[in-house]
This record gives C-alpha cells, structure tokens and sequence, in this order.
C-alpha cells in the first residue's frame, strides 16, 4: 500500500490562511474549504501573532551541533514550561471544576495556546473535548437557552429592578413554571441581577409649630380588610438639577396601591398633601368614622387647612410619635422603593423630566407592574381586580 505523501505548504499560503482566519473566519470553516487541520489554523496564526512576517522562515531543520541540539532542547523544554505556566495562570480557578467549563476555557483559548497542551495541563483528553465540542446541546442547555431570553426580557421590561423572586413569578405568569434558584443560577450566568438598594434619609418633616398634634390611632397596625379603611401619607423630594421635586402620596393600606399623589415645587399645604388628597378621594370611595388618615407630623399635616378636609368627609386623624418613622413605615418604604429603584439611578436635567419619571413609575409601574411580597406577590391592580370578583 502506497504510503500517503506528507502535505507541506510554502510562507505565501500560510500567511494567506491567516489572513483568512484573522478577517473573521472560523478555523472550522478554513479547515472544512482547503482540507487542512484546524489545530494547523490556529497555530499558524499563534506563530504570526508573535513574530509577524518573519513567521514561516526556512523549508526544513538545519543539522546542528550536539551542542546547538541540546540547547535547542533546553529551549523548546523552557518553552513549554513558560506556556504551561501561562495555561495554568489563566485557566487555574477552572482545574476544579466540571469537565464541561475545562472545555469552555479551552475553546475560548485556542487563540492563545494549542489545544493539545492545554488539554494536557488542564487534565484532559482531546477526543473528550472534540467530542463536547461537536455535540449537540442538551434538552436542559435548550432550555436555559429559553430561560434566558426570557429573563432577559422580563428584566429588561422591570428596567432592572426586580430580582430571582419576582423574575420566577414573572415566568410563571407567562406560563413557564421554574425555581427561583435556577433563575437566580441562570441571572448570575448572565451577569444581571436586582438594583442595590441604597439608602436615604427623610428630613421633609418641620415639627416645629404651634398646631395640636393628633393620637397615634394607627399604632403600626398596617393591615386593612377592605379598601377606605386605612391611609398612609409621606412626603419626600427629588433633586433635579433645576432644584428640588417635592413628591406626596397617599397610600391605602388594604392593597398598597398609591390612590393619590401630588409633585410641587414647595411645600405648602395646597400643593402638597391637600393635592393629593383631592386626587385620593377621586380614586377610593371614604368610609365615614371608619378611614384613619396616618402621617407623620409635619406642618402640611397639622394645619388648619388640612384637617378642614378631613373633617368635612369624618375621617379620623392619627399621628405618628416625634421622631420615629416605624409608626409610619409603609410609607417610608414606598419612597425607599421608588428612590432604590429609579431615583438614584436616574440624573434630572429638569423638573419636568422628573414628573414624567415619577408619574410612569407610580401608575404604570408600581400600580400596575411591581409584584408585592405582602400581596403574595400580586400587584396592587391584581389584588384589587381578585377581591372585587371574590366579593361579587
């Protein structure tokens, strides 16, 4: 049998291969067109990495000396040495883990180093690795595939807001049942995850004035059976860089849902809890002698003006304790939530580039969108939409 002639090829068409390879090609494809290893692809471009066109000199091995032989071994062994120290350097964090994140490592260096040397150094075998190389994905690799676009949509779609917990209930409301663990294993995969929270401090309040100040018929009680039962009002403000946003809510405890709201640039009482008052009993029908009106107490809420409103709809007033904001937590929280999730990611050139923010973040997003660990993770809207057809 005719033994098979060696292919040799000259300086000209190795440069041209990695010219081919260095444009985009895949050593794959070079490979499969002009019949030739891919493992000779990358090596050829490796050699021309380091020594541009000086690569791919001579046509054979000059006869050396013992001497010019052994230290051309010493060389070649120095070499090696450097190149595994290299390997191991870059893929070191990889030696314990699975087989399958060896192969990864190995297929995304193969640039670098040869793959038979890493293999070697890393603790594997090639066939191992060509054959993870060319098999098709698994039923589970297909569908994390899924998972992934998915989470990527609805993570985009919350602005970056919500994390493994609401992200799990997310997909289930789209019909894809799955653990929250394997979510939070896949986001980390990913490199995403929930805006940090960072925190804030309130100093809107200005107790110092001569108005009575009403008990504290709340008393941290923040449950409610029906709606118009309980009210939570705050103040905060919002920095543009055309001044300060001065942002009031009212809040019905019963589904957390924000039924009133008011942005002003002062704050005085008409612009700030009397505006979203009026908006409030708009939105929420009053159950007389019953609905507890809780803040804290500031001026806006202490004034003659203001409890002329809730007088004339026989809502009972409750107050907080001087200088402790538990005794009006759930509002407190509210502002944490919007500021932790847009404000302190978000620079306002202008005040109304503020409003709109704030506006689409309480109705379109909190009301709405934002699933609330104390509603079993319904929203506000769901919650409401699930107790009127239960009461109907």
């Amino acid at each position: 049998m005719e033994k098979k002639k060696r292919r040799s090829f000259d300086k000209s068409f190795k440069l041209m291969v990695v010219e081919l390879y260095r444009n985009g090609k895949t050593s794959t494809e070079i490979s499969e067109e002009l019949g030739i290893g891919s493992d000779l692809v990358r090596r050829w471009s490796r050699e021309f990495s380091v020594s541009g066109q000086s690569s791919f000199s001579g046509n054979g091995n000059p006869v050396l000396t013992p001497e010019q032989r052994e230290i051309s071994e010493l060389k070649k062994a120095l070499k090696d040495a450097q190149i595994e120290r290299d390997i191991l350097k870059k893929g070191s964090k990889h030696l314990l883990q699975e087989r399958q994140q060896i192969f990864r490592f190995i297929n995304d260096n193969q640039n670098q180093f040869a793959v038979e040397k890493m293999c070697h150094v890393l603790g594997v075998s090639r066939s191992g690795y060509y054959e993870w190389l060319n098999r098709k994905p698994s039923k589970r690799a297909m569908e994390n595939q899924v998972l992934k676009e998915e989470i990527k949509s609805l993570y985009e779609l919350s602005k970056g807001r919500s994390g493994s917990p609401k992200l799990t209930i997310d997909l289930r409301d789209r019909g894809i049942f799955v653990s929250r663990p394997r979510v939070a294993r896949i986001m980390k995969k990913m490199g995403i995850r929930s805006i940090i929270s960072k925190k804030f401090k309130v100093v809107t309040t200005d107790s110092d004035h001569s108005f009575s100040i009403s008990p504290n018929l709340l008393e941290r009680d923040f449950t409610a059976e029906r709606k118009g039962q309980k009210w939570v009002s705050d103040i905060t403000y919002v920095r543009t860089l055309q001044g300060w946003l001065y942002l009031t809510i009212i809040m019905d405890l019963y589904d957390r849902k924000i039924i009133g709201w008011s942005m002003s640039h002062g704050m005085d009482a008409e612009s700030t809890v009397i505006a979203a008052f009026k908006m409030a009993i708009k939105n929420r029908p009053v159950n007389p002698f019953e609905l507890i009106f809780h803040s804290d107490r500031g001026v806006q809420y202490a004034c003659n003006q203001f409890r002329a409103y809730l007088g004339r709809y026989n809502i009972s007033q409750s107050m907080s304790r001087k200088g402790n904001c538990w005794d009006n937590a759930v509002a407190e929280n509210f502002f944490k939530i919007i500021k932790s999730e847009m404000v302190y990611h978000s620079l306002f050139k202008t005040i109304p580039e503020a409003k709109v923010a704030i506006f689409e973040f309480i109705e379109i997003w909190y009301n709405k969108k934002r699933k609330h660990s104390y509603l079993k993770y319904m929203t506000p809207e769901q919650f409401e939409n699930l107790n009127q057809k239960i009461a109907a």
